[in-house]
């Protein structure tokens, strides 16, 4: 949690656990992808990420899933990397899903039983750049979710990162190479026509989910005001990616949230919802369905 932090000396923002998998890779010592998750895991939570002192309480628990496609050469990479990270919720044990994303289709060179380096100054390698632009955009989801607006220096570290990766042919890191790519997902979080995708982070955790445990209804209220000012996001960026991957996370708790509410707001919220994010549509039925 980033809403404590305070000006210190030790680093270790994360609890990061790194898992990988090669279901279609046949006749690989599985002891490499141990030592890739070693690897992952070792960058993650022990660098210091930010000028801040994170106590164990408040570090960022994430998670890490690449599934190799194939390794065409003994330190080359093609894989899926999935990575999620979830924010504890005040006066409970719940754990609220902050942020999902699945990057397709990348690819890194690294060699077992190497320490993965990473710049902030500099592109040094593909996987290190990967780790680092997710770890600094959590670390800004996070502080959003704290403090509004809160989250912009970690925005601009991961948007470095970006800039720095632009002399690469790896993938993911251009404009014009996709709408839903690394380049977009910052560009847009840093966009003005965003902000209320930024400031329903802090309404609907500080507002909403940490004040469940004091007054649920008025604090799912806070939570549907704050879902309803995406329509402006969604008139200006209609199917943007950055509103996808918020509830590429979040569209089951939103289910659950609601269906306790009652009929005339679970009206407005399923009118709302299957708007901005009709991808989701089957499961925000059951918000009236009850199912």
């Amino acid at each position: 949690m980033a809403l404590f932090f305070s000006l210190g000396s030790a680093g270790q923002e994360f609890n990061c656990k790194a898992t990988v998998i090669a279901p279609t890779v046949a006749n690989q010592d599985p002891r490499i992808y141990k030592s890739l998750e070693t690897a992952i895991m070792q960058m993650m939570n022990t660098r210091r990420w930010t000028n801040y002192n994170y106590s164990p309480a408040e570090r960022l628990d994430c998670n890490v899933l690449i599934t190799v496609g194939s390794q065409p050469t003994i330190d080359r990479w093609e894989c899926t990397m999935q990575v999620t990270y979830s924010r504890p919720v005040y006066g409970s044990d719940y754990m609220s899903p902050m942020f999902t994303v699945v990057d397709n289709d990348i690819s890194f060179n690294w060699l077992e039983g190497t320490q993965i380096e990473f710049s902030a100054d500099r592109y040094l390698n593909n996987l290190s750049s990967l780790l680092g632009f997710y770890a600094y955009f959590m670390l800004g989801v996070d502080a959003d979710s704290f403090k509004a607006m809160g989250g912009t220096e970690f925005y601009e570290l991961a948007q470095d990162v970006v800039s720095n990766a632009q002399s690469t042919s790896e993938t993911g890191w251009k404009a014009y190479e996709s709408q839903t790519n690394r380049y977009w997902l910052i560009d847009n979080q840093l966009q003005a026509v965003f902000r209320p995708l930024r400031e329903l982070l802090y309404t609907y955790h500080r507002e909403g989910f940490d004040q469940m445990s004091k007054d649920p209804v008025a604090a799912r209220k806070k939570i549907a005001a704050s879902i309803e000012k995406l329509r402006t996001v969604h008139q200006a960026k209609p199917s943007s990616y950055n509103v996808q991957v918020f509830f590429n996370a979040k569209h089951q708790e939103v289910v659950n949230l609601f269906k306790a509410s009652d009929p005339q707001e679970k009206s407005k919220i399923l009118n709302t919802l299957s708007l901005i994010d009709p991808g989701h549509i089957q499961q925000y039925q059951k918000i009236v369905s009850g199912s």
